[in-house]
């Protein structure tokens, strides 16, 4: 396993009990709702909320299972669900459908994780239920059309684009490798002879103690990505070399995000998928953070996700 400084043991803000915590986002402030960190539960069909401090957790039961809410140009979210794309008003919680989305697949697949690009473009991902070998793909939805542009994954993750956007990461967990594509100016991966050329190897993690998992791109361009089974988020230089950590003290982190006052505090979601035994008193499925404002870390604001 690889080892390097640890900044922190992030603390238990939400005891959201989650199975499969994933996607947080950081919601803006509006004219009727603070800013506050968003989160879901992905075999649950919930969509979480809180404040920056962890009060005032609020669950949304969905009609589905969904795995992402993007905010759009207009405040309101996508929801990114199992067999559809759909809108939810967060502040009246009215849902209506957008855009099927593998729903010839579905129940046999699902939506994975998920990202706005620098262009206020969606990529995201869909895996078999049961993690099929070879499930899922990997899509594009720009300016209301949905382009598939991967196929063959098996758990996709760690959607998340560089400060210029001229490059896009992601991983296919099982292989412990995180890919990076270069895209072209309108953010789309370049192509040769009509075909998308190949993603590059860009960071080897598989001697990293867990799976690659969801992941985040800070102020500088570097990567936070949390370790399923290691109980750690690590932060990559541009070379995709480990050169710090936040622990955790439990084992199954799945997403990190920036959000707070100045976008410095971490927030990982983590889950108990899988556990014959989880340990909810160290905090199992819950929503973790650390105040990262003494090391001079911060992140990047999202860009709202335009649809027309």
């Amino acid at each position: 396993m690889m080892s390097s400084p640890c900044l922190g043991t992030a603390r238990r803000v939400v005891a959201s009990g989650c199975e499969l915590g994933e996607g947080p986002g950081w919601t803006p402030t509006t004219s009727t709702l603070p800013a506050r960190v968003r989160w879901l539960n992905i075999l649950a069909g919930e969509l979480h909320h809180a404040a920056a401090d962890g009060s005032d957790h609020v669950i949304t039961q969905l009609a589905r299972r969904t795995s992402y809410a993007a905010v759009t140009q207009d405040g309101d979210y996508l929801l990114v669900g199992q067999g559809m794309l759909s809108h939810f008003n967060p502040e009246t919680g009215a849902v209506e459908d957008f855009m099927p989305f593998e729903a010839d697949a579905a129940p046999a697949t699902r939506s994975n994780d998920a990202r706005v690009d620098r262009h206020g473009s969606l990529w995201l991902s869909s895996m078999g239920c049961n993690a099929e070998s070879g499930a899922g793909s990997l899509y594009r939805l720009h300016r209301g059309e949905l382009t598939r542009v991967l196929e063959g994954l098996t758990i996709p993750n760690a959607l998340c684009f560089s400060p210029d956007g001229r490059f896009a990461y992601f991983t296919d967990t099982v292989t412990g490798q995180v890919m990076r594509w270069q895209l072209d100016a309108d953010g789309w991966p370049l192509k040769s002879a009509g075909e998308y050329n190949a993603p590059e190897v860009w960071a080897d993690l598989r001697d990293a103690g867990g799976g690659p998992d969801g992941a985040v791109i800070d102020a500088e361009g570097h990567m936070w990505i949390a370790l399923w089974g290691a109980g750690r988020v690590a932060r990559l230089d541009h070379d995709g070399k480990e050169i710090a950590h936040v622990a955790l003290p439990v084992s199954q982190p799945s997403c990190p995000l920036f959000g707070g006052e100045g976008l410095s505090t971490l927030y990982v979601t983590t889950a108990h998928e899988g556990m014959a035994a989880p340990d909810h008193a160290a905090g199992d499925g819950d929503l973790f953070a650390l105040d990262l404002s003494a090391h001079g870390f911060k992140g990047l604001a999202e860009p709202p996700l335009v649809l027309g």
